[in-house]
């Protein structure tokens, strides 16, 4: 993967790909934007043969925007094998891997894959500058969901870890400044930092529980994907506490926290972030996503065995 930080080194970037008509997928609010021969902006979208349709020809995409636009790039890229350069504005850590979910206008889910060709990422930290308070935190808690599940998914490695760990530092750290500073240089590029290595942690081990939970909800009622990591966290680190307790100490530690998934949670209420019902998730989601989420790649994967009874006793207790 090629990782480069700052705009400007988008062009060098392009050229190390050996490509130079990038077709672009950016939301309509992005008006400054990279030179393009083509460009989709009805994001996110699942009609992924319409943009194939429009690629021309193309040599490489560009997803510039958040975690919603490069899964569609992505979708796009393992259709056409067209190689992805990703500019992320927020902290969902989706430039890393080369799996995806695609979602409809209305973020449900409507399917999704594998196979996309993610090539090189360029990091703008001035780009999430604007970013809401809400989005900041519930992305960058995405991205701490990364770093926790890195520590003890099934197939973990010291590669991985290394990664987890310096992102749960850096995203421990920084996010509370950020929160108090949003337009602070220094911050924002510490926190995105954070997300840049929860992303490689992600892609060198994969997910657990947490993110089935979030990925299932989200799914079916279209709820913020980073939201919702924000509140399943806690509960996949205090049910698998029993069977990865070092693990989980390791990422407490890396947090400053006895009591890591105490901590997480005071994290998420710096988004606003303290039960599902606040999302709009309805009463009746626990029971009627339970048996969806523990059919999860994350759910089997994590240390724990997890049952639908035990997705929705958890999720219960957080509507």
């Amino acid at each position: 993967m090629i990782v480069r930080w700052g705009i400007g080194e988008l062009e060098g970037a392009l050229a190390e790909l050996g490509v130079s008509r990038p077709f672009l997928l950016a939301t309509g609010r992005h008006t400054d934007v990279p030179r393009h021969v083509g460009r989709w902006s009805d994001l996110p979208t699942d009609d992924v043969a319409a943009v194939v349709a429009e690629l021309g020809t193309t040599d490489v995409l560009v997803a510039l925007g958040g975690g919603s636009t490069i899964d569609a790039a992505k979708a796009v890229s393992a259709e056409t094998s067209l190689p992805l350069l990703s500019i992320p504005t927020t902290y969902s850590g989706a430039e890393w891997t080369s799996f995806f979910g695609v979602r409809d206008g209305e973020r449900r889910q409507r399917g999704g894959g594998a196979g996309a060709n993610v090539a090189a990422i360029v990091y703008e930290p001035g780009l999430t500058f604007d970013l809401p308070r809400a989005e900041t935190v519930g992305t960058a808690l995405n991205a701490l969901a990364h770093c926790a599940e890195a520590l003890y998914v099934e197939g973990h490695n010291e590669e991985a870890d290394a990664e987890a760990l310096a992102g749960a530092r850096a995203i421990g750290a920084w996010l509370p400044r950020v929160v108090e500073a949003p337009r602070d240089p220094e911050a924002r590029t510490e926190l995105l930092r954070g997300a840049c290595h929860g992303g490689a942690a992600l892609a060198g081990s994969m997910l657990a529980l947490g993110h089935a939970l979030a990925q299932a909800l989200g799914g079916r009622y279209g709820a913020p994907h980073g939201a919702l990591n924000a509140l399943t966290l806690p509960l996949a680190l205090r049910f698998n506490e029993p069977v990865a307790a070092a693990a989980i100490a390791r990422f407490g530690e890396a947090l400053g926290a006895s009591e890591p998934a105490a901590r997480v949670e005071e994290l998420a209420r710096l988004g606003g972030f303290v039960r599902l019902r606040d999302l709009g998730i309805p009463e009746e989601a626990p029971s009627e996503v339970a048996e969806a989420a523990a059919a999860r790649p994350g759910a089997k994967a994590n240390p724990r065995p997890v049952t639908p009874e035990d997705v929705e006793e958890l999720l219960r207790s957080i509507w």
